[in-house]
């Protein structure tokens, strides 16, 4: 059968690597052996998959199609042979993608829990922002991720919870003598801190400004919440922060005042991400029952929502 699985990981590698000398070395070939192969699969699918110049190795449009497609295929060939060797869930190995505003403090208790339940499977975390959790996904590079699920459509959705938005100010800043929620005209004028624009919370902010007449800092784009806790801790504006940093992380720092937001839609929703086709492991039970039940012992909201298989986003 033609082209070859070995065939399928050359052409994967060299789009990854950008090289054919280092792909060649990663796949313990040489490197004339490796080009040969790559022309073979060329001439036998009559399309051009890369391009060489002086900067490297470019894939053409219809390359990147043949190279997400043998992804896919080297991908469930893996998960076969897994699948055939392991009764545990994920096949022994969980790839799971989170985000960072919620990695830190909600898996530490929820990974304790499947470990006592199935001390085998091995679970391996890496925090992304919003866009690169769904090109991940995508991808076959995560198995599963925990995300907002109007940032994900086209995949099998399980709700966890939902969060509400605080906001976090200097000790003398105005808003830290409340001794109630924040509101939406307490917010007028002020300046709203958030993370870069390749995450989800970032348009909740740029929204719930417009909702209390606020306006986003766009000299300041945090990479991280521990960042614009800190900014806001110099006086330089508000921090837009999710409940569960808040509860476990900004509450605790001297040098902020954190207080809750009682604006509309000020919230988002946290789901547990799957591709459609792989929505049917058993593995994803025990890894919803571990996470809700953290999500409740943290105090967030319960999502009504029933669990689907495509987008049904609450704004």
């Amino acid at each position: 059968m033609r082209p070859t699985l070995r065939q399928l990981e050359y052409v994967v590698t060299v789009h990854r690597l950008g090289r054919f000398g280092l792909a060649a070395e990663m796949l313990n070939v040489s490197q004339p052996s490796l080009s040969a192969q790559i022309a073979t699969v060329e001439a036998e699918m009559g399309l051009r998959i890369f391009k060489r110049d002086r900067g490297g190795v470019q894939t053409t449009a219809r390359g990147e199609e043949f190279v997400r497609r043998a992804r896919r295929i080297l991908r469930e060939f893996e998960n076969l042979r897994s699948a055939m060797s392991s009764d545990l869930p994920f096949a022994g190995r969980l790839r799971l993608g989170v985000l960072p505003s919620i990695g830190p403090y909600l898996l530490p208790p929820a990974v304790k829990d499947i470990h006592a339940q199935v001390p085998g499977l091995r679970v391996v975390v890496r925090e992304e922002n919003t866009r690169d959790l769904e090109l991940g996904l995508k991808s076959g590079r995560f198995d599963v991720i925990i995300s907002t699920p109007e940032d994900h459509p086209n995949t099998h959705q399980r709700r966890l919870f939902n969060e509400r938005l605080w906001i976090a100010v200097a000790t003398d800043d105005p808003l830290a003598t409340l001794a109630r929620d924040a509101l939406a005209a307490d917010l007028e004028g002020r300046l709203f801190l958030t993370l870069d624009q390749s995450h989800r919370l970032s348009r909740i902010a740029y929204a719930l400004a417009a909702e209390c007449g606020g306006v986003v800092s766009d000299d300041y784009e945090g990479t991280t919440l521990d960042s614009i806790l800190l900014m806001a801790a110099s006086g330089t504006g508000v921090a837009i922060l999710p409940e569960l940093f808040a509860r476990r992380q900004a509450v605790h720092r001297d040098e902020v005042v954190v207080r809750r937001l009682d604006v509309a839609n000020a919230n988002r929703d946290l789901a547990l991400l799957v591709r459609r086709e792989d929505s049917a492991d058993s593995g994803h039970d025990l890894l919803t029952t571990a996470l809700r039940r953290v999500a409740r012992k943290y105090g967030l909201g319960a999502v009504p929502a029933p669990d689907t298989g495509g987008i049904t986003a609450r704004r």
